[in-house]
């Protein structure tokens, strides 16, 4: 049984790697944004509320005995924590980090976030907030914060640079799985 939540900063790669993850364990992959966002469009403007989110994931996929959830529940889903039986931490230069998320939001918006575009405002301040992560001052969802609320999860954690390429990081990951016989 694996029940593995992959966390980090925008941009750090916390979806690319869930998703391989989850591939590479026959399993299925989750985003926390699916449960968090309503679907609209533009995107990301309009939340659901906790217990709708929780209500959501529990109907998806928390009664399951496997699956790979990327993202951050830090501060909403503790229904999640018990459920755990890993987390993966991933890390990155907050430079190279922002520039990952510019290219993923490029590749995903195009014109859309460009000056002049629908998104460009909704892009500027993502970005915005995104660059904060790395600030331990910065009052919303920060690396601090992360680090403290992984300081009190009761599961395994594995700490990992994501500054590597997706070959290298997951069988890092998976031989972590395997010795803690994780892996489904």
């Amino acid at each position: 049984m694996a029940r593995i939540l992959i966390i980090g900063g925008s941009g750090a790669g916390t979806l690319t790697l869930g998703r391989a993850l989850a591939s590479a364990l026959a399993t299925q992959h989750f985003d926390v944004d699916d449960f968090f966002w309503h679907p609209t469009d533009p995107p990301f403007t309009a939340r659901r509320n906790e217990a709708e989110r929780v209500a959501l994931m529990e109907r998806m996929f928390l009664p399951r005995a496997d699956w790979v959830l990327s993202g951050s529940p830090m501060g909403w889903g503790d229904a999640v924590i018990p459920r755990l039986s890993h987390v993966v931490f991933l890390t990155l230069a907050p430079g190279l980090r922002i520039d990952r998320l510019i290219a993923r939001e490029t590749a995903r918006y195009g014109a859309r976030i460009a000056p002049g575009g629908d998104l460009a405002a909704a892009h500027r301040e993502f970005v915005d907030w995104a660059a904060g992560y790395d600030d331990p001052t910065f009052l919303r969802r920060s690396r601090r914060t992360q680090e403290d609320w992984l300081a009190r999860l009761p599961c395994p954690l594995l700490r990992l640079d994501a500054g590597a390429d997706l070959a290298a990081l997951l069988p890092l990951v998976q031989g972590w799985l395997d010795r803690t016989d994780a892996a489904p």
